[in-house]
């Protein structure tokens, strides 16, 4: 029975957001017996009510309260109101995520002593290694059901992923396969395997692909110590004279001012949000926002270096058919300076449907090329390109001067320029992507710009110095004991994998860390 707590229940805990990072916890939290209350902003949509349908699904569930976006990077260009592309539900962007679940690789949480001093990179050693996190990453991998691991086996391959693989043999490489991927490929963990429905980012039909909404939250729930509360927009952390976090103000359902008071709260609203909140939470004693002495809160936004290749061919490919990411090729993904960058980058299968591909293939364009490309739906292969981008100090996201939301608080801007670095892994990942469907008979390649954001990290960086950072090793921030950020905010640098996997890891570490704490009663 899902709990119900008082507002001035001062001894549970609260989380700000209920996706990867911030549904993780609150359910592992509540299986430790901890009370704990999960304020979610957006509505609770269950698996019957997901739309196989891009554009109906988007307006459903995606986060579309008002954003800025500066900076020199296209997207500001070609969607300015829409940086990211994430969800404002229950669940979060664990109903849209494709289901990829990578671990980083050991150089990538130390990038500043594997890549050196890069010119305007604000590069930092994570304060964790891969031993110490491998762990974690296995509780992950168990917990998400990942394939290929725990004698899972992988997905089927659709015909886009065999056009891949096809593509990637005749370019010698030599790790191209169906992908970790947290979908089932068997029965497992009360939940059906895959059908290859297609539309994975539209929130899963069948429930074979692991969301905190249907995979976690309902266990958190019957414990009775979870208590989910959607509509809740959290606006402010408060906080005592000594600098304490004791609760937060929300915006319920009819838009009614709310107090849930705390014993400890965690962030964990996205990479865009979160540093917002905790900025919009300054005060005289935090006077340029919570948890901000260093001044990095908001700072270092990362995305990841994206974009696509589709390939056209003779034949019919479909590749709208199954699975929408089950295929990669990792070979790029290693750290080889030779090829004129540093880090790596994924190629991975990627299909959009129609009404997407119109409006992302090259958004604004008009004419026979595009329209030729359209009536070539059905014969093309498409993967998407994702690689470690450089944190950048000057890449942040800021309360803008002057627009307010709904409640008058000012909303984020999101300022972002590629790094010369991330071009240049780019301009290489086009090239490469062109050829491995050239060398199977493309008969036309064309790269497409990056969409959205759906990878979204940094901007509360851990550090193993406050000055360099916003939270320690465990998320917990450097200036208030008792606030942690749960989610993609805390990354110190992005790694080439996407990043689900690790939030996952992150958030069942940090359970233990904070049931541990409260056990000792140090917060």
């Amino acid at each position: 029975m899902a709990a119900k707590f008082d507002l001035n229940d001062d001894s549970v805990v609260v989380i700000v957001g209920s996706g990867a990072g911030g549904g993780t916890l609150g359910t592992q939290l509540a299986l430790k017996g901890i009370k704990t209350v999960i304020l979610e902003a957006g509505a609770r949509h269950e698996m019957e009510e997901f739309q196989n349908d891009e554009w109906a699904s988007f307006t459903q569930i995606s986060w579309l309260d008002p954003r800025t976006t500066s900076g020199s990077w296209r997207v500001a260009k070609d969607f300015p109101n829409l940086p990211a592309w994430i969800v404002k539900a229950v669940g979060g962007s664990t109903i849209h995520w494709a289901g990829a679940s990578l671990r980083f690789q050991p150089h990538e949480f130390k990038t500043r002593t594997t890549y050196g001093d890069i010119p305007g990179a604000n590069l930092l050693d994570w304060p964790i290694t891969l031993e110490e996190m491998a762990p974690w990453y296995a509780k992950a991998e168990d917990r998400m059901g990942v394939t290929r691991t725990n004698g899972i086996p992988g997905l089927p391959g659709n015909n886009n992923f065999k056009v891949m693989k096809a593509g990637a043999d005749k370019m010698g490489y030599k790790e191209c396969h169906t992908g970790r991927m947290a979908i089932n490929s068997q029965e497992r963990d009360n939940r059906g395997a895959c059908q290859q429905i297609g539309f994975c980012f539209q929130g899963c039909k069948s429930g074979a692909k692991w969301s905190t909404l249907i995979a976690e939250i309902p266990k958190g729930e019957a414990t009775g110590k979870l208590e989910v509360r959607p509509n809740a927009q959290v606006l402010k952390i408060e906080h005592d004279a000594r600098g304490k976090v004791t609760g937060v103000v929300y915006a319920d359902k009819d838009g009614a001012m709310q107090r849930q008071k705390a014993r400890i709260v965690a962030v964990a609203g996205n990479s865009i949000e979160s540093p917002r909140l905790l900025l919009n939470s300054a005060s005289s004693l935090f006077p340029d926002g919570l948890a901000n002495s260093s001044g990095q809160v908001g700072k270092n936004y990362m995305r990841h270096m994206t974009g696509s290749v589709y390939g056209m061919f003779d034949k019919p490919v479909r590749m709208y058919r199954g699975t929408t990411m089950a295929g990669i090729v990792k070979d790029e993904a290693r750290n080889d300076p030779s090829r004129g960058f540093v880090g790596g980058y994924e190629m991975e299968t990627l299909s959009l449907g129609l009404p997407f591909m119109a409006a992302f293939l090259d958004p604004g364009s008009w004419g026979r090329e595009f329209t030729s490309a359209l009536d070539g739906y059905d014969r093309m292969a498409g993967m998407w390109l994702v690689g470690e981008d450089m944190p950048q100090e000057t890449n942040r996201v800021t309360l803008h001067p002057e627009l307010k939301d709904k409640y008058g608080l000012p909303i984020p801007d999101v300022h972002f320029d590629d790094h010369p670095n991330d071009i240049a892994m780019r301009n290489h990942a086009y090239r490469q992507g062109a050829a491995l469907y050239e060398s199977v008979g493309a008969i036309r390649t064309f790269p497409t710009p990056p969409y959205p954001s759906t990878h979204n990290l940094g901007t509360n960086r851990m550090s193993e110095k406050p000055r360099d950072g916003v939270v320690n090793k465990w998320g917990q921030a450097h200036d208030v004991a008792n606030l942690f950020v749960s989610d993609g905010s805390q990354f110190t640098t992005g790694a080439s994998e996407n990043p689900t996997l690790t939030i996952v890891a992150l958030a069942l570490r940090q359970a233990d860390y904070i049931a541990d704490q409260m056990s000792k009663a140090t917060i």
